[in-house]
């Protein structure tokens, strides 16, 4: 009789611990998503993309794109001062490099047609969660989101 309730009690550990597998499978790939771990997006097509980052501080806001076409890129920061209502632009151009592990290098060498000693240089994670494709800055963290996703998120909130 206890080599009955012995093999009982393992095979429904052994189930138990199955489904308890399953979810913590789960959880775990959702977020190795978030980090930008293991995704292939080697077959994402980032040509004509337009990434928006927003950063709001207590004395001015700023609007950063990144505009990529083929191998050249758009850097623009835009400056909005809240006290005076004022606006300034910078605009960057440069080019980028995709590596095959989701990074891209951004490399942005004239300010508006003028070469500068100093370039802008990002260094991008290219990543996708919930179907929205994401630029992760490695070196501050920044979230670079795309703009068409960024316009579906903004109509879907109105409703």
């Amino acid at each position: 009789m206890i080599k009955f309730f012995s093999g009982l009690l393992l095979i429904g550990t052994v189930f138990f611990a199955n489904a308890q597998y399953g979810t913590l499978n789960a959880i775990l790939t959702k977020l190795e998503e978030r980090k930008g771990i293991n995704q292939n997006l080697s077959n994402v097509n980032i040509d004509d993309k337009k990434f928006i980052v927003l950063k709001d501080f207590q004395d001015h806001t700023e609007r950063n794109f990144i505009v990529i076409k083929g191998k050249k890129a758009t850097y623009v920061e835009i400056f909005d001062d809240k006290a005076t209502g004022e606006s300034t632009s910078n605009v960057f151009s440069g080019d980028i490099v995709r590596s095959r592990k989701n990074i891209i290098s951004l490399r942005a060498d004239m300010l508006e047609n003028k070469k500068v000693p100093i370039p802008v240089t990002k260094t991008l994670l290219l990543t996708r969660l919930d179907d929205i494709l994401y630029l992760i800055d490695i070196n501050s963290k920044d979230r670079w989101i795309d703009e068409a996703s960024f316009s579906k998120l903004k109509s879907s909130s109105k409703k």
